[in-house]
């Protein structure tokens, strides 16, 4: 069986990395980790692992990137995947656009960078247990 996915979606590859390192420390090869820098990109590894019959688990998607912000990402992913869980990380989104993404994208948690790598693993945690 495929082992399952974590998908962290962000423009800045230096925040992808940062990501992916916090990651593999804690949940270490319990998992794929993989990265893309917009939503076009992020929609085509999501396709791909559903091709590859590998469950994307969990999104961690900024909010601010060029194109697609991350609410209406999430809210796209969640009327495609909606039992993946959604954590939206952003510097500035507005209120408006996380309660948007709750409502709509049945949004985890939203975390301010710069983030904990504690707050990152436990929010993820506690997502994966109420999936």
């Amino acid at each position: 069986m495929a082992k399952a996915v974590i998908l962290c979606v962000d423009d800045e590859p230096v925040i992808l990395d940062s990501l992916k390192i916090q990651l593999k420390n804690a949940f270490e090869d319990a998992y794929i980790y993989e990265v893309a820098e917009n939503a076009d990109e992020a929609m085509e590894v999501l396709e791909e692992c559903q091709a590859d019959t590998a469950d994307v688990i969990v999104i961690v998607s900024d909010w601010l990137m060029p194109g697609v912000r991350g609410d209406e990402f999430l809210i796209r992913v969640h009327e495609k995947f909606p039992k993946i869980v959604k954590v939206m990380l952003t510097g500035q989104a507005d209120e408006a656009a996380i309660a948007r993404a709750t409502e709509q994208a049945n949004l985890h948690r939203c975390l301010h960078k710069p983030w904990q790598a504690e707050e990152l693993i436990e929010t993820i945690k506690s997502g994966l247990m109420q999936s």
